[in-house]
């Protein structure tokens, strides 16, 4: 099956945005074997946007029209969408309810254009939203599939997982049978890892093996296609055997939705296990990493944000003669806020982030430059040196500085 992608707003055609959901949605439909082979990008003016989704209508079985679903004045995709494929447009009643009632709690005001977010295609049916107020719609005639997808990254890839890949597997199941299991991996660049990848697994037939970089993680996604549910498990366990024979240094679980942060809260959960830290570079980035994570108060009482030396000094009370003789981007540092900062919460695990987030670098270290320390209590603190490569900028260096601590901490935890 072909598909067409059609992604709406100025802001894209103007470059002032990246386009992030036009690629996640097209890498999701080929897992479902499902092409994605024409994709568009339009402003959000109405005649445009009628004539480029009635093209697509006539000439693709499943259309996707993104972005556009808001109560302002420039959010006209839905009634585009309507007159180009000769349908109306329907309230649900229980989600106008529901958006009266949330903005009721939020003490907000709101504008009667906020109905338009309960608004479907007439004749389909509404996509549930998990995190935001616009529904989306799924409408169906002579053959033919539109779907229409809010804006929004945070709201865009759930209503994909939740609500959208449901529907297409069934559909693409009446024809093949697609079974598919994601690992994750953190701390080896994508080429060495799939070359690798690539070699212990060169005996198996049936797998197909792709990889998409995240943010906090490189997913590699095994696929097999037309087995039976037995027999595509045995052939993806297979695979994974031989993966984590040679990976399992850099791997932390399985799943679209699995995150190293939500890994590492559990485990310290599983062991009766509190944590804190003592940031420099990251500037309480670890920190807010594990208060993202339902539940972290089991693990979490809070810590410390330490940029300058005398911080690291008065809060910590690191000695200054360690500072003075090894710099603040040292091991001995790393350790020293790591140690300190478990001694005086009183708790089992403490890390330490310093180094050199960039541009310029610090003690005649390099940009990219990242010390972390890990002590927990009874063993002996380690420390580890990373270089994160400035290139990737200042907020990248912070970001891995962050799954590099978590990376130690799981290793520590499942040893």
């Amino acid at each position: 099956m072909n598909a067409e992608i059609i992604s709406v707003g100025t802001e894209i055609i103007l470059g002032q945005i990246v386009n992030t959901n036009a690629p996640l949605l097209a890498r999701q439909l080929a897992t479902l074997g499902i092409t994605a082979d024409r994709q568009l990008a339009i402003p959000d003016q109405h005649d445009l946007m009628v004539d480029a989704i009635r093209a697509a209508w006539q000439q693709s079985p499943l259309v996707f029209v993104c972005g556009g679903l808001g109560p302002t004045a420039d959010d006209v995709t839905l009634a585009a969408v309507a007159e180009a494929v000769g349908t109306d447009l329907t309230v649900d009643q229980d989600h106008w309810q529901w958006i009266q009632e949330t903005f009721v709690e939020r003490h907000k005001e709101m504008m009667p254009e906020n109905i338009q977010q309960a608004k479907y295609l007439t004749g389909g049916s509404p996509l549930k939203n998990a995190v935001g107020l616009a529904l989306g719609s799924w409408y169906e005639q002579d053959g033919h599939r539109i779907v229409v997808l809010p804006g929004p990254p945070r709201e865009f890839k759930p209503m994909v997982i939740q609500e959208v890949m449901p529907r297409l597997a069934k559909i693409v199941g009446q024809h093949v049978q697609i079974t598919s299991r994601t690992l994750n991996f953190f701390g080896r660049p994508e080429s060495q890892l799939m070359d690798e990848i690539a070699a212990v697994t060169a005996d198996l037939t049936g797998v197909t093996i792709t990889s998409y970089v995240q943010p906090d993680a490189i997913q590699v996604r095994m696929t097999v296609r037309d087995q039976p549910q037995d027999a595509a498990s045995q052939l993806l366990d297979a695979a994974q055997v031989k993966i984590l024979k040679k990976e399992s240094p850099f791997f932390f679980g399985v799943g679209d939705d699995c995150r190293l942060a939500n890994v590492v809260v559990q485990l310290l959960r599983e062991r009766g296990l509190r944590v804190t830290a003592a940031e420099s570079l990251t500037g309480g980035m670890f920190q807010s990493t594990i208060c993202s994570v339902p539940e972290a108060s089991n693990v979490f009482d809070g810590g410390f944000v330490t940029y300058a030396a005398t911080a690291k000094e008065q809060l910590l009370g690191i000695n200054p003669q360690i500072i003075e003789k090894h710099g603040v981007v040292s091991a001995e540092t790393a350790a020293q806020m790591a140690e300190k900062s478990r001694e005086k919460l009183g708790v089992d695990v403490g890390l330490g982030f310093t180094g050199v987030a960039g541009p310029d670098s610090l003690e005649g270290q390099p940009a990219g430059t990242v010390w972390i320390g890990l002590a927990i209590a009874g063993q002996p603190t380690q420390t580890k040196l990373s270089h994160l490569g400035a290139y990737r900028g200042r907020q990248a260096v912070r970001q891995r500085s962050v799954q590099t601590g978590l990376q130690m901490l799981y290793q520590a935890l499942t040893k």
